[in-house]
C-alpha cells in the first residue's frame, strides 16, 4: 500500500468515528421530521456564517505573519547572496504579509464607517423570511 492509501482510509475512518459521536440532532438538523424544515436549515447556515469574519481575521494574520516571515529570510538570502536572490523577492513577501495583516483593521474600519446598526443599514433576518410555512 502506498502512502496516499494509508491516508485516505485514516480520514475515512476519522471521518466516520466523528459523524457517529455526533448527537443525532446535530446530525438532522434539530431532530426529527420538524427540525429538518428549510426554517432551521436557514438558521444554522445563518450562525455559521456569523463566525465566519473571525476566521478570516484569525486565517489573514496568519498568513501575514508567515509572508512577514519569508521576507526576512528573502531578504537573508539576498545579503549573503545578492547575484542569485533579488531583493524585490523579499520586499513583495514583506507588502504582501502588512496588508494581509492589515485586513482586519480595515475591515472594522469599513464596518464602523457604514454602520451595523439597523437603523442606518437594514438587511433582512432569518425571521423575516418564511420557507414554506
Amino acid at each position: 500500500m502506498s502512502i496516499y492509501t494509508n491516508l485516505y482510509y485514516k480520514v475515512g475512518v476519522s471521518f466516520t468515528l466523528g459523524m457517529l459521536s455526533m448527537s443525532p440532532s446535530a446530525r438532522a438538523g434539530g431532530g426529527g421530521a420538524s427540525g429538518s424544515s428549510a426554517n432551521t436549515i436557514a438558521e444554522t447556515l445563518t450562525d455559521s456564517i456569523s463566525q465566519l469574519p473571525s476566521l478570516i481575521s484569525a486565517l489573514s494574520y496568519l498568513a501575514g505573519v508567515t509572508l512577514g516571515t519569508l521576507g526576512v529570510l528573502k531578504v537573508k538570502d539576498h545579503v549573503e547572496n545578492p547575484q542569485q536572490t533579488p531583493l524585490k523577492e523579499g520586499a513583495i513577501r514583506f507588502a504582501a504579509g502588512g496588508a494581509l495583516l492589515a485586513l482586519p483593521t480595515i475591515f472594522s474600519a469599513m464596518v464602523t464607517a457604514i454602520g451595523d446598526t439597523p437603523t442606518e443599514v437594514v438587511t433582512p433576518g432569518v425571521a423575516d423570511i418564511m420557507f414554506g410555512t
